[in-house]
């Protein structure tokens, strides 16, 4: 199997809600067939919290988004991928948590095993949760200036000021709101957050489809200065940003290194 670097620090796993919400992934998975990450170990959390987009050719061509939150990455199956067009509505099937290990595995999983097939880094960064946006759905004072902000991209300023107003707007009287929770906005059903990848940047949401159960969301593009409209970013961008390999040259590469090893 080959990986990417992993930029965050080893370290031990301690039990506790991470390594409960692994259980349903470890359960899918024979660690003695698959070089997938059995999440026991792992690396601790990075200073910002990972974005991963890993794009599958298992049954079906997918791709896989990933947010870590809480120790874990919380992860959705996107059938036709990411779009930077504001017009596209990608739907989104939320999928068991991974650990944060996954986000840097490029190789394959055997076949007959649970998602048999080629994975590829297709997208690698960080996410953070889009306050500015936050600010103006909560009616703050100075709801041009988060837009305008969100336009050029945000940036850590604004995102300082954009919470301010979010705490300021929290009850309308200027009382502090409570930190800003990204499980909570999930468990609401809409989480907006920012992405700065090589290949996604900008605003998202994603939201959770009413009547359709609890496992179905639509991946959505905000209207922003990272926006593309008519683009095609999958077909644009195929290829792995940590190896700049294929599929296929990910595949062949697997293969000859199992023949190698027998």
């Amino acid at each position: 199997m080959t990986a990417p670097a992993d930029d965050t620090a080893a370290g031990v796993q301690a039990p506790g809600p991470a390594a409960e919400a692994l259980a349903e992934y470890r359960r899918r998975r024979d660690f003695t067939r698959t070089d997938e990450p059995p999440g026991t170990g792992g690396s601790a959390a990075a200073d910002r919290p990972v974005f991963v987009v890993q794009k599958h050719d298992a049954s079906s061509l997918h791709y896989d988004l990933r947010l870590e939150m809480n120790g874990v990455l919380k992860s959705w199956a996107v059938p036709k991928g990411p779009s930077l067009d504001p017009a596209d509505k990608r739907l989104a099937v939320h999928v068991e948590d991974h650990p944060l290990e996954y986000a840097t595995f490029e190789g394959s999983i055997p076949e007959g095993e649970y998602g048999g097939g080629t994975v590829m880094v297709w997208d690698f960064g960080w996410w953070e949760p889009d306050l500015a946006w936050l600010a103006e759905s909560k009616g703050g004072k100075s709801k041009g200036k988060p837009a305008r902000a969100r336009e050029a991209g945000g940036g850590a300023e604004v995102a300082a000021e954009a919470a301010a107003e979010l705490a300021a707007a929290a009850d309308g009287t200027g009382a502090v709101a409570p930190a800003f929770d990204p499980e909570d906005a999930l468990a609401a059903g809409d989480l907006k957050f920012i992405v700065h990848g090589q290949k996604l940047t900008g605003s998202w949401a994603l939201v959770q489809m009413k009547g359709r159960g609890e496992k179905n969301w639509l991946l959505l593009k905000h209207r922003d200065g990272a926006a593309r409209p008519g683009s095609n970013i999958t077909g644009e961008a195929p290829d792995s940003v940590a190896t700049g390999r294929s599929l296929e040259q990910i595949a062949a590469d697997e293969q000859i290194a199992a023949d190698e090893a027998t």
